[in-house]
């Protein structure tokens, strides 16, 4: 029996390792997933699950499947069985076109974070484990880039009045929690500010993989 500890990361673009300087995305050796992987060792394997423009549980009718909800049962049998799920997600919500209050926002994290935890076949032993990440703000340069006409004028102010509102979901499921915008040194790339650096990636890595290797000692 394969002993190694499996871990799905469950995200957007920052996830999926989008580089805003390219148009592209960053290699294996610069994503925070496969960063992740590396710095855990071989007891853990991480899982990459992150799509451009992924909302959490929100149709959008200019780009095909992003509503997180929709994929995240499958995803999860695919990488199963499962130690443990990160979600960073809720910066595309954000968008001025959904029209959505930030609290609407946390309320699609939660219907995320109670599908994952009710789907016990994909996890091992039935024992659902989550790591809750607020997504780094958007950053006030993106006013003046390409992405300011998709995001809109309120998506600023939005990314930041996230973190509360997730800390909140966190404690009541029970999920462990990290503010991404809070890690000293993290910031997003000056090509559009909504993504992050190829240094933040490595640094998200870092204290995800201190993070998680306290998780499981616990």
């Amino acid at each position: 029996m394969d002993k190694k500890k499996t871990i799905l990361a469950y995200g957007d673009s920052n996830t999926h390792g989008y580089d805003a300087d390219s148009g592209s995305r960053f290699s294996e050796e610069e994503r925070w997933p496969e960063l992740l992987d590396q710095y855990l060792g071989a007891d853990f394997s991480v899982k990459e699950e992150g799509l451009n423009g992924r909302t959490t549980v929100f149709t959008d009718n200019l780009q095909e499947g992003r509503n997180g909800l929709l994929y995240l049962a499958p995803a999860m049998e695919s990488h199963e069985p499962l130690d443990l799920v990160i979600f960073m997600l809720g910066t595309n919500d954000c968008k001025d076109r959904f029209h959505l209050s930030v609290e609407e926002i946390a309320a699609g994290m939660e219907l995320l974070v109670q599908k994952a935890i009710s789907h016990h076949v994909a996890w091992r032993d039935g024992k659902a484990n989550i790591l809750l990440l607020v997504p780094a703000p958007i950053e006030e340069g993106y006013k003046d880039t390409d992405v300011y006409q998709a995001m809109g004028e309120l998506s600023l102010e939005k990314s930041r009045q996230l973190a509360p509102l997730y800390q909140e979901i966190a404690k009541r499921y029970h999920c462990h929690f990290l503010d991404v915008g809070s890690i000293p040194g993290i910031k997003m790339n000056t090509t559009d500010y909504m993504h992050l650096s190829s240094e933040s990636h490595q640094l998200l890595a870092l204290v995800l993989a201190k993070k998680i290797s306290e998780i499981f000692k616990k």
